[in-house]
């Protein structure tokens, strides 16, 4: 979706700190980061959100590449968080499924 921000990032056509990117995934370091450590792991295809996700092979993917991105990055040493948002209600700020990858302090519970 030319419209869509995070396609749009995905497709280089807007620049951001890519952690990694294939032909199914995209993972950007987030531009207002809730922890030292933000990542964005996002499908390339658009999909608006969890509540619209079609073929549950996405959700392997997305989960396989931010575990792997964690082990790159040594977060599994300490621990991190693997969170999606869904809706207004549920946090999501841009209509494009993507799971936050968040490390680097004391991510206490209950969260928001």
């Amino acid at each position: 979706m030319s419209d869509c921000i995070f396609c749009r990032i995905a497709d280089g056509d807007i620049p951001a700190e890519f952690i990694y990117r294939d032909d199914k995934v995209a993972a950007f370091r987030d531009a207002n980061p809730q922890a030292p450590v933000h990542i964005l792991v996002i499908p390339r295809e658009h999909c608006e959100s969890s509540a619209h996700v079609d073929d549950p092979s996405l959700w392997s993917v997305l989960i396989d590449r931010a575990v792997k991105i964690a082990r790159e990055l040594g977060l599994e040493k300490d621990g991190y968080r693997m969170v999606i948002n869904t809706g207004e209600q549920g946090g999501q700020s841009v209509p494009h499924l993507h799971l936050h990858l968040l490390a680097g302090r004391n991510l206490g519970w209950p969260p928001g």
